[in-house]
């Protein structure tokens, strides 16, 4: 599994040229599911998340996190984040999980945040979306299981 965190002053997803998500002062999270993440690996994921503490105090030093500066989510799934670049130009994606089981991944995600976090906005699964944000710092974080799990 792995997350692209992108600490956002704000950011939106549109399908079909019509906001579906959007979010103030918070984490931008990019999910890549792969073929072989579990709920369990999917919860520890999580609390990673959401125990980073990238935001700026007021000494301005990155100590504190998402639920002390009431920060909000977008989730927004990408399967491309599993892209196999090694041969030619075109990328495969047989890394990525399959389209059901991480749809399901993906829901499952996104309960276990909305549990924890106050405001969290999704995307649409497999949908052509296009994200919008002001990436904070900029500020970009990227969690893979492979490494914290």
């Amino acid at each position: 599994m792995k997350f692209v965190i992108q600490r956002v002053q704000n950011a939106n997803v549109k399908v079909d040229n019509e906001i579906i998500g959007e979010i103030a002062k918070g984490y931008m999270v990019l999910i890549g599911v792969a073929g072989s993440d579990t709920k369990e690996i999917a919860d520890k994921m999580i609390k990673k998340m959401i125990g980073l503490r990238i935001f700026e105090d007021e000494n301005g030093k990155t100590n504190l996190s998402l639920e002390q500066v009431n920060g909000e989510l977008l989730l927004v799934s990408q399967f491309t984040l599993y892209a196999d670049c090694k041969r030619g130009n075109r990328p495969g994606f047989t890394n990525a999980g399959a389209p059901d089981m991480a749809s399901d991944m993906y829901d499952y995600i996104v309960a276990q945040c909305k549990s924890l976090v106050k405001v969290v906005q999704t995307g649409s699964f497999g949908a052509d979306m296009k994200v919008s944000l002001i990436n904070d710092g900029p500020f970009t974080i990227i969690l893979d299981s492979d490494e914290i799990c």
